[in-house]
């Protein structure tokens, strides 16, 4: 398939596979580091970026499908990330129907959903997220200032006792689901939509004096 419209990445049975879903609006460092964090505590295989035609939790469109994916190829070069845009090949819209095409796909393939505490927090409103939780492990990995409300959340309470502590990490991939673990890890506060606003502030503003226009506001560092 044509680059951005989607793609059958390889795998094989027995691979341990991270799953990143999201808009990648765009993609950062911030989604690296949790990418690297992931590979590392969950001892996966692979990671793949799941950039995503839409965010149906989101009103306002992301910025063209093949944009997103050209610039997040730009920004993961770490052989152990794959890019794809899969989803816009498959047809689905949602989560639990995209990982129920992939396990059909990938028989044998140990795939792992990844998310932030942030999101974790919010997982309860995602369409069928009971039905997410039964068919693969979840891998949700500490975000700045929403651990706590993470551990609290409606859907933290009810998969409470399927969540592993956090020296099991390393086999997340290995358990069968309901299964997931949130794990603390050095943090970063970098977000798409702190870029996003901070690209719409600079050019709403102009540039400033005795600079090109190129330059954004100050974003946390990682």
């Amino acid at each position: 398939m044509a680059e951005g419209s989607g793609d059958r990445p390889l795998a094989f049975a027995g691979q341990r596979i991270g799953l990143l879903g999201g808009s990648f609006d765009p993609a950062h460092q911030g989604h690296l580091h949790i990418t690297r964090m992931a590979l590392q505590r969950f001892r996966l295989d692979r990671v793949w970026w799941l950039v995503s035609p839409g965010n149906p939790l989101k009103p306002q469109g992301p910025a063209p499908l093949g944009q997103r994916i050209d610039a997040a190829r730009r920004l993961a070069r770490d052989p152990r990330i794959l890019v794809t845009g899969i989803e816009a090949g498959l047809g689905t819209r949602w989560t639990a129907d995209t990982i129920a095409v992939l396990r059909a796909r990938y028989p044998g393939v140990r795939f792992v959903w990844l998310m932030g505490s942030d999101n974790l927090i919010q997982f309860s409103r995602w369409d069928r997220w009971r039905g997410i939780a039964a068919q693969v492990p979840i891998g949700v990995i500490a975000r700045p200032g929403s651990r706590t409300s993470a551990r609290t959340s409606r859907a933290a309470r009810i998969l409470g006792p399927h969540r592993l502590p956090e020296d099991q990490a390393g086999r997340l991939a290995d358990r069968t689901p309901p299964a997931w673990v949130l794990v603390n890890v050095p943090m970063s506060d970098l977000s798409s939509s702190a870029i996003r606003h901070a690209r719409l502030a600079a050019h709403r503003d102009g540039p400033a004096a005795g600079t090109t226009g190129a330059a954004l506001p100050s974003l946390p560092a990682i």
